[in-house]
């Protein structure tokens, strides 16, 4: 519901532009001075406001500079009734969307309204076509069966509106997958909001979420919408969702169930209709292991899995990334057979972030059409790392062993190998060597080995 302000200082007209505006279903608020008004801005929302021109205490011009200034988002339609043509252009310049002349005509009142809240509206879908830059399937560049397999499954997922668990190491591209996601979706055309759980504060993070009421905490000096409330009707992307807290955890399950949320220091509940599509670079199941991450809300966040396999697992993809990358920064280029060799050796530990400031470094530092192997060695600035001194020895005295024993410790080194080629994620090494991730839980913990102390 669109909430209107009503900053005048005769009472009748206050009163009849709320009567007007409520028997419209919108929500109004009314002040009788462009202070109060600020005041009002300050811990509550507002979409639109009708602001008099002759006021006390301040001015409705300087309040229409100031409100401006501070929130640039707000519609602001000018009222006057000793409106002149200097006055009007003068307050158009200044930012007011409209200058009405009083007595105000009821109709006239309605199309401003309706006018200014649609330019509102307009203004925020574009500024989220801007974030979201363009975004499509398409974009999911690669050749690799994976890959393919991915844009399929972003296709099908996009005509639900179920939730999605996004697995990779950071770099893989898991933000581009949840954008395409949304844009090929029926939210495609409402916001697309993307959290970074792991950047925001512990403290922070239920603020950011579920927005605040004035005064909910020491520096809540006016309300504020949250994450869930900016996504309503489009999707909400929680990226590094394995970092996010316990709490904030119970309170996202709630949302879930609910489809409902509360600010920080509010008591009113707000519906809210929200896709999540959310993301991570750990492994969850191990996180649920060990208490970190909320069982039943990890069910609930994977009901589409989508898993984004590191660039080094499919290289058939990286010259296609590297030309999209150079082609979007008007660079073109020619790559040599020996061009191709490094780009395939080397690990790309950064994955496609890591690629992607490469085609950077070229389009700035390389001269010419073509590009060759020792070219890419000198901007690559070091040569493929693979995990080394693990797995390549026998345990010591494994020959003094009985059997039993012998096979223990290589079972343990082989884990111990495995889980680091593996990056520690458990799924991932247990599908490498062919068995359950229960089972693998089971082994690791009999040999006391974590992916924290597994080391190159």
């Amino acid at each position: 519901m669109p909430a209107i302000l009503i900053i005048d200082d005769e009472p009748g007209i206050r009163h009849t532009l709320a009567s007007i505006l409520e028997d419209e279903k919108y929500k109004v608020f009314s002040s009788e001075d462009a202070l109060a008004g600020i005041e009002t801005l300050k811990h509550e929302i507002v979409d639109m406001i009708f602001l008099d021109v002759l006021l006390p205490k301040l001015g409705g011009i300087e309040a229409l500079e100031k409100i401006r200034k501070e929130w640039p988002a707000v519609e602001i339609v000018m009222i006057s009734g000793h409106a002149n043509i200097d006055m009007a252009v003068r307050a158009v310049k200044l930012g007011a969307f409209d200058f009405l002349e009083k007595p105000l005509s009821l109709d006239k009142v309605l199309t401003v309204c309706r006018n200014a809240l649609a330019l509102r509206k307009l203004r925020e879908e574009n500024k989220n076509l801007k974030r979201i830059n363009s975004f499509a399937v398409e974009d999911i560049i690669g050749t690799s069966a994976v890959i393919r397999n991915i844009r399929e499954l972003v296709k099908q997922a996009a005509e639900s509106d179920a939730r999605i668990l996004i697995t990779g190491e950071n770099g893989v591209g898991k933000e581009v997958i949840a954008r395409a996601t949304h844009l090929c979706s029926a939210r495609a055309e409402n916001p697309f909001i993307d959290v970074n759980c792991a950047a925001i504060p512990e403290t922070l993070i239920e603020s950011e979420l579920f927005g605040h009421e004035k005064g909910a905490f020491t520096d809540a000096v006016s309300s504020r919408k949250g994450r869930f409330e900016m996504a309503h009707g489009g999707t909400l992307f929680l990226d590094e969702i394995g970092d996010m807290s316990l709490s904030a955890q119970a309170k996202v399950l709630r949302v879930i169930q609910e489809q409902k949320i509360e600010r920080l220091g509010g008591e009113k509940t707000i519906e809210t209709d929200v896709r999540i599509v959310a993301a991570t670079n750990q492994d969850l199941e191990e996180a649920c292991e060990s208490g970190r991450f909320r069982r039943d809300l990890f069910f609930r966040l994977n009901v589409i899995p989508i898993h984004v396999p590191p660039l080094r697992e499919r290289p058939e993809d990286i010259s296609m990334l590297l030309c999209h990358f150079l082609k979007m920064l008007k660079k073109e280029l020619a790559l040599e057979i020996g061009a191709l060799d490094v780009l395939t050796s080397h690990d790309w530990p950064g994955n496609v972030r890591e690629l992607k400031n490469l085609a950077e470094r070229i389009a700035v530092m390389h001269q010419g059409d073509v590009i060759t192997g020792e070219d890419l060695r000198k901007l690559l600035n070091k040569r493929s790392k693979k995990p080394q001194n693990a797995g390549n020895t026998l345990p010591e005295g494994i020959m003094e062993q009985n059997f039993n024993e012998a096979r223990e410790s290589f079972e343990k080194k082989y884990l111990e190998f495995q889980l680091l080629k593996n990056h520690g994620i458990i799924s991932r090494t247990a599908e490498a060597i062919g068995i359950y991730p229960s089972n693998l839980h089971a082994k690791l913990r009999k040999y006391s080995i974590t992916a924290a102390n597994v080391k190159e």
